[in-house]
């Protein structure tokens, strides 16, 4: 039921005593955790927020936003693209939180989840998030997808990298503006990757550093 561990018989260092008394006390938190999981330490933050509308919806103009608080955001791993679950008025959900480019983030709400949790544009809504654990794998786009599926080496690397590492992957393509900036740099993605690169090169998956990212600006 408890972690068990023994000294070692002879003259035994400071270093190694507390190596041992530290692992000891990692398998009695696990333990813990496991046997109460209701107890267990979370990183949730609940927070009222505004339901706002984008100026600039695009050709779905149905869905709206709201930005997390500043205490929300630093509680969360990532400055950049976060996955979360959590709660609407009480409507569960799980979404990708975006960068602001403030070293917060913004949550897209679509209008399917605004009807699940009675929220209106202009209502101030109760939200709860909490970081997803473990961060769940991106769903990767078309474009990346074929150009992959033409270079055995660069989907073995593709594979053999982080979800993190494959999350800023895509965010670097997506935030792409422009048509054939996001072509060059699906292209150039195989390229680093057949070559051993497992994590995109210089990019700012925050915005902050860039300014090239930022929360959608809401209709007045």
């Amino acid at each position: 039921m408890y972690a068990s561990w023994k000294v070692p018989a002879g003259d035994v260092s400071w270093l190694v005593f507390t190596r041992l008394v530290a692992e000891a006390r990692v398998g009695l938190n696990l333990v813990w955790r496991q046997r109460y999981p209701e107890m267990a330490e979370t990183e949730a933050s609940t927070f009222k927020a505004k339901l706002l509308r984008p100026a600039k919806p695009g050709k779905d103009g149905s869905w709206a936003f709201l930005v997390l608080p500043k205490a929300a955001s630093d509680k969360l791993p990532r400055r950049g693209r976060t996955s979360v679950e959590g709660t609407i008025n009480g409507h569960p959900f799980q979404a990708t939180l975006e960068p602001d480019g403030q070293l917060g983030h913004w949550l897209k709400v679509s209008e399917e989840l605004q009807e699940a949790a009675a929220a209106s544009l202009g209502d101030m809504v109760a939200v709860q998030v909490s970081p997803a654990d473990p961060e769940p794998e991106p769903q990767v786009p078309d474009d990346l997808q074929e150009v992959l599926a033409t270079s055995p080496a660069a989907r073995a690397a593709w594979e053999d990298t982080t979800t993190i590492a494959r999350l800023d992957w895509i965010h670097w393509i997506e935030s792409a503006k422009q048509a054939k900036t996001r072509k060059r740099r699906v292209d150039n993605a195989c390229e680093m990757l057949a070559s051993g690169k497992k994590r995109v090169c210089c990019f700012d998956p925050s915005g902050y550093y860039s300014k090239g990212l930022s929360a959608p600006k809401a209709q007045d």
